[in-house]
């Protein structure tokens, strides 16, 4: 059910494929997915529209939000993703994300926080200066120097993690700028994830 939007708002401004088209990987996927989440993120549907490009995308994002390496925490990757989607004027993974990094923190307030301003957020200064490293790659790539690595090491960070922040921060950029491309829009289930306690049946 759509919170504003009619019912015949389209996701995507190219076409959607149907689910019963796509390749039996894909559809696999897919279904995985809405088994666990109860629906289908939007951003599955509409990346299909390419499929040998989905699944490019799809295994880089599960290689860096899914490896068990590294200091980052899964809290953590999705913040770096929501500042860095919030400096790119993304809203699909603003809002999408911004769900995940809810739930994971257990915090209903954090995300619009780091959306806005991770300065002012209800973060640890470890958390505060890995987004400040992540935004500089976001930004200011060119400008980034041993400093900045310093600054990470300051507070715990190892120049792999430095890694995971960049690399997290990259790969978000490219899924921004499709996103803003695309004019994909978030699914409406993702707007109250994590704000408001489950009703018990």
């Amino acid at each position: 059910m759509s919170l504003d939007a009619p019912p015949s708002t389209p996701i995507s401004r190219y076409p959607v494929p149907e689910l019963k088209d796509l390749p039996e990987d894909l559809r696999t996927r897919i279904l995985a997915v809405q088994d666990k989440a109860g629906f289908v993120p939007n951003v599955f549907l509409a990346l299909a529209h390419r499929p040998a490009e989905w699944r490019a995308f799809m295994a880089y994002h599960d290689a860096l939000l899914l490896k068990e390496t590294g200091s980052l925490t899964k809290g953590e990757r999705e913040m770096i993703i929501v500042a860095t989607s919030a400096a790119n004027q993304c809203l699909y993974c603003v809002v999408a994300h911004g769900a995940i990094l809810r739930i994971h923190e257990k915090k209903p307030l954090l995300a619009d926080q780091v959306a806005v301003n991770h300065r002012k957020a209800d973060i640890t200064p470890r958390q505060r200066a890995m987004l400040d490293f992540a935004l500089k790659v976001c930004t200011e790539s060119q400008r980034i120097d041993e400093a900045d690595f310093d600054a990470l090491r300051a507070h715990g960070f190892s120049d792999e993690d430095a890694w995971d922040i960049g690399a997290i921060t990259a790969f978000f950029g490219l899924s921004n700028r499709m996103a803003n491309l695309t004019g994909m829009r978030p699914n409406d289930e993702f707007y109250l994830m994590g704000r408001v306690a489950k009703t018990k049946a």
